[in-house]
């Protein structure tokens, strides 16, 4: 991994913003266990833990647009390194939750340190092309979905050791001690010059190339609005953004329920399900080498073979080869992630890359809420395989939709309609 992350002059700014993010999302997890356990002993009920979930998911709505707004006004390692500095505290201060009289920090705390986090997404995502050269996008969109499985892997797990046999405090006191030390490594990180706002952007002059300068300002909402109107990419991507949360949500909710329910595996079940997608993540990783061209075609064929695999994991006899199958749909859906990331980099400019950002992870972040809302109901109508079948046939559908609007459209602007950027 250490070669993955050379080769280029910033390379060692993206390597330090790749552990912070390793360190965060693993010190995310010990707390997030430890919370949750902590709530199912000092209540026993399933709703308060869906209430602390859904706390974790609402900032998003409000909140990430926040971080596209502020990073586009002011230097986002400032930003990033103010929101861990403000965010140890805040997990500090769990450790104060001693009964069910003070369950209202806990939710409290738990819509703080989210609403951090949907500011810090969007801040974090558009430094990374600040930091890579076009042609290493991919290369670095690819690493951030092995951070993701090794997070999945190695928080989830060790974050349950660690509240079982140190008690929850302990994984409290260590997402504060994350907090400090990404920042701590994120103070060492140098961006090329003039890459950072140190004001007031003109967003329009990003787009435009900086011509007329009487245009300057048109208002980045409206930038994104030309941008996305004459990207036939960024509309599909957009597109994905938007539809596959609708469904996502449900397969969050399945993999709880497959384990418990369905292959009566209990925790360990469940616990071997989510490190399955982390291995899936993580070698999805590998296959950025093979990967050059035609990345929305890939992330659409990835996007249909999820619909596939979630109807096999319906149909799957035990949970062994559902297990094998969790593997192969994190890493499908790992590869399209990259591609759509190194998509929206790409075509993108980075005054407007913030806003874009902030603005789709609220909509997903959002939809994805309602979507495990709304699995919570069906699963009271369908039964756990039927609600499956059904999710993995509507992924497939949104891949044939967005791969026929694509061909489609694409055809109509090579006739003439306008210029389609390629990826």
């Amino acid at each position: 991994m250490s070669a993955m992350l050379t080769g280029t002059k910033h390379a060692r700014g993206y390597s330090r913003l790749f552990v912070t993010g390793l360190i965060n999302g693993i010190g995310d997890r010990f707390s997030s266990v430890a919370l949750l356990a902590m709530i199912l002993e000092l209540t026993g009920s399933g709703m308060a833990v869906g209430i602390s979930l859904g706390l974790r998911v609402l900032p998003y709505l409000f909140m990430a647009p926040l971080g596209g707004f502020l990073a586009g006004k002011l230097p986002r390692k400032r930003i990033m390194i103010a929101l861990d500095v403000l965010r140890a505290p805040a997990a500090l201060s769990l450790i104060l939750v001693d009964g069910a009289g003070r369950l209202w920090l806990a939710y409290l705390v738990s819509f703080l340190l989210a609403a951090g986090e949907a500011v810090y997404s969007p801040v974090r995502k558009s430094a990374i092309p600040l930091l890579a050269g076009p042609d290493k996008l991919l290369r670095i969109n690819s690493l951030e979905q092995l951070m993701n499985g090794c997070v999945l892997i190695v928080g989830a797990f060790a974050g349950g050791v660690v509240s079982y046999w140190f008690g929850p405090e302990t994984g409290f006191v260590l997402n504060a001690a994350s907090f400090l030390v990404a920042a701590l490594l994120l103070a060492g990180i140098r961006f090329p010059d003039g890459a950072e706002p140190s004001g007031s952007l003109a967003a329009s002059a990003a787009v435009s190339g900086g011509e007329g300068q009487e245009h300057a300002r048109p208002g980045r909402r409206q930038s994104l609005k030309w941008l996305a109107g004459s990207s036939l990419v960024l509309q599909v991507v957009i597109g994905y953004e938007l539809l596959v949360p609708l469904f996502n949500g449900w397969d969050n909710v399945l993999i709880s329920v497959y384990a418990v329910e369905v292959f009566h595996a209990g925790d360990v079940g469940v616990g071997a399900l989510y490190a399955a997608l982390g291995i899936g993540l993580s070698l999805s990783a590998l296959a950025e080498r093979l990967l050059r061209r035609r990345l929305l075609a890939v992330a659409l064929a990835g996007l249909l073979m999820e619909g596939i695999l979630l109807m096999g994991i319906s149909f799957s006899g035990g949970i062994v080869s559902a297990f094998i199958l969790y593997i192969l749909l994190a890493l499908c859906g790992g590869i399209g992630a990259a591609c759509l990331d190194t998509l929206v980099m790409r075509e993108t400019p980075a005054s407007l890359q913030p806003v874009l950002f902030g603005m789709l992870s609220a909509a997903g972040n959002s939809l994805m809420g309602l979507s495990m809302l709304a699995a919570g109901w069906l699963l009271d109508v369908l039964e756990p395989r039927e609600l499956g079948l059904t999710g993995g046939a509507c992924f497939a559908a949104i891949a044939v939709l967005l791969g026929s609007y694509a061909y489609i459209r694409g055809r109509g602007l090579k006739s003439g309609e306008g210029v389609i950027a390629q990826d």
